[in-house]
């Protein structure tokens, strides 16, 4: 259990953190860790990343911030860093996503470069109900800017059959692990310099700097919990 990497062409990073795939502040460090070091292998071709358990993930381990609310710094940065890495990561990384993405999972499905979800998936941010901010960046990559701004003040959920309708999500399907397989197979064959130039030079076009848009949602959280607003992250 944990965050394991299974090295290949295709590298899985496999999430399995009962019971709930939540991650504290060393949780999303590691998984930063995994992605980036599958990135660097030059025999890496595709990355899925994907999870065991009931759902995809459930974002920040809120028992861990019960227990010591100094950690707030250490989780932010590592929701950070496991976010840059999938983003920054030299090869497309497919997220493969199951029951619920929430909070920091959707930070994760937001900056992969494919998903593929499951007939029962869905995704939201209860992170205003929670008190906080964060990950509204991410989500704008999947869902058109009015809807996303809905999400956030009502904390309501979409489904993966209305992403695939949008276009950000690229199957739903019964057959999950099969069909990242297949996809990420796809990208595997071709070759793999062109492939690692192609997802550089995606990231050179892009519209907005994840990066530094999620740090700028981070500041508000930090603001909230100041002010006395926080119960808990998602």
């Amino acid at each position: 259990m944990g965050i394991e990497a299974i090295p290949g062409e295709i590298t899985e990073i496999v999430v399995d953190v009962p019971p709930v795939n939540a991650l504290t502040a060393r949780g999303w460090n590691d998984l930063a860790h995994a992605v980036r070091q599958a990135g660097q292998d030059p025999a890496t071709r595709v990355v899925v990343l994907r999870a065991e358990g009931r759902g995809f993930n459930a974002g920040v381990d809120v028992k861990e911030l019960e227990h010591d609310p100094g950690l707030m710094v250490a989780v932010n940065r590592g929701c950070y860093e496991a976010f840059a890495a999938v983003y920054e990561c030299e090869v497309p990384v497919i997220a493969a996503v199951h029951g619920y993405c929430l909070g920091g999972g959707v930070g994760l499905a937001g900056n992969a470069d494919i998903v593929v979800a499951a007939e029962d998936a869905y995704f939201a941010l209860p992170e205003v109900d929670r008190g906080a901010l964060g990950a509204a960046t991410h989500l704008a990559r999947l869902v058109p800017q009015h809807l996303m701004r809905a999400m956030v003040y009502t904390c309501r959920p979409v489904t993966a059959q209305e992403l695939h309708a949008y276009g950000s999500v690229l199957h739903v399907t019964s057959k999950l692990r099969e069909t990242a397989m297949e996809v990420a197979a796809q990208i595997a064959a071709k070759d793999p310099y062109v492939i690692r130039r192609a997802k550089e030079s995606l990231n050179g076009i892009d519209p907005v700097d994840p990066k530094g848009s999620y740090r700028f949602e981070q500041g508000f959280t930090f603001e909230l919990n100041l002010m006395g607003k926080r119960r808990g992250l998602g």
